[in-house]
């Protein structure tokens, strides 16, 4: 770094690199992005203060708690990343000087995905007595075999997260929003779904407000669409169309099943997954069956293609739901940018 003054040597300053969060400025065009903020600060929640009075854990067998668990954990591969992962694209936002209430959006988005991962550590830690579910000593055979899955889970993880810093001073915002909205309209279908079908009282109000918050999620990232892709860049439109597919590949491991031929997982993973889930649902946790987990993935990417077609953004084909489009192959761990 050039450390060499230079205030004496002119009036003003150079202009400053960019991308920079400096200059700073405050200009508002996007009301609806206005008013979502405004609802987000309306509908703050605290999971510390959820009806947690009503939960008794003896009531469920060590089979039970370590099945519910292992769901709270699958969910945590992909809420417990998503403050660091919107706190990236939160930064994003300042360097590219968006506009006052985009930024003010992100932080809530990160704000409220800091719930959604306090969430699953309260859940998985009052289940399993343990703050941490791989280090846990299981109790039932079950729960071992699920153990084994979690393992794996954080593995791919890991792999995620190491493409996704790569990928966000890659590409522009407008390739991100459609990104993130992959997610925030897949979440917002199976919470919405989980709150209606659970029967703890605890999980009940955290789904309601989980869904809400996805929802909130899903219109910030509809409203910058609707604002950036009539001027979308050619080059942009083919980026977004193989995004969509990492997004359907990546996501499927907790709103469907992971495809084994990009999940780099044992081949007894989906076996181990689906016993664990029939113990959870037996317990009264309402994880959907496979029909109505693969009916849910269809609806939420016919709504996506819906949004996409206006702008004219090829689809891409997603055969293992139904739907036809662009063929898109050689999707890797460190394609990926969509959250949840």
């Amino acid at each position: 770094m050039n450390k060499e003054k230079i205030a004496h040597t002119m009036e003003f300053p150079p202009a400053t690199e960019q991308p920079n969060v400096y200059p700073l400025s405050w200009h508002g065009q996007t009301k609806k992005l206005e008013d979502i903020w405004d609802a987000s600060q309306r509908e703050v929640w605290d999971p510390k203060k959820l009806p947690w009075d009503t939960f008794n854990v003896s009531k469920y067998t060590w089979e039970q708690r370590e099945a519910i668990a292992y769901w709270w954990t699958l969910l945590s591969v992909f809420d417990a990343s998503a403050p660091p992962v919107f706190a990236s694209a939160f930064v994003k936002t300042y360097e590219a000087h968006e506009e006052d209430a985009v930024r003010r959006c992100f932080f809530s988005v990160t704000r409220d995905e800091q719930n959604h991962e306090q969430m699953c550590g309260m859940a998985i830690t009052k289940f399993l007595e343990h703050p941490d579910p791989i280090t846990y000593e299981p109790k039932t055979e079950l729960g071992k075999r699920l153990q084994k899955n979690a393992k794996w889970l954080y593995f791919n993880g890991g792999r995620y997260w190491n493409g996704y810093k790569q990928a966000v001073p890659k590409y522009s915002l407008a390739v991100l929003f459609s990104s993130f909205l992959m997610g925030e309209i897949a979440a917002a279908t199976i919470f919405h779904q989980m709150a209606a079908g659970c029967t703890e009282p605890v999980f009940k109000e955290a789904f309601r407000n989980i869904g809400k918050d996805e929802g909130r999620h899903m219109g910030i990232c509809l409203a910058l669409m609707e604002r950036d892709y009539p001027k979308l860049a050619i080059e942009d439109r083919s980026i977004i169309t193989k995004q969509i597919r990492a997004g359907y590949l990546f996501l499927s491991a907790v709103l469907f099943e992971p495809p084994m031929d990009f999940w780099d997982l044992p081949a007894d993973f989906i076996d181990n997954q689906r016993a664990g889930e029939a113990v959870a649902r037996s317990a009264g946790f309402a994880i959907p069956e496979y029909e109505a987990k693969k009916n849910n993935w269809r609806t939420a990417i016919l709504n996506l293609k819906g949004a996409l077609d206006k702008y004219n953004i090829p689809f891409p084909a997603i055969p293992e739901v139904g739907i036809t489009g662009e063929e898109v192959s050689d999707i890797d761990m460190e394609d990926i940018i969509p959250v949840f």
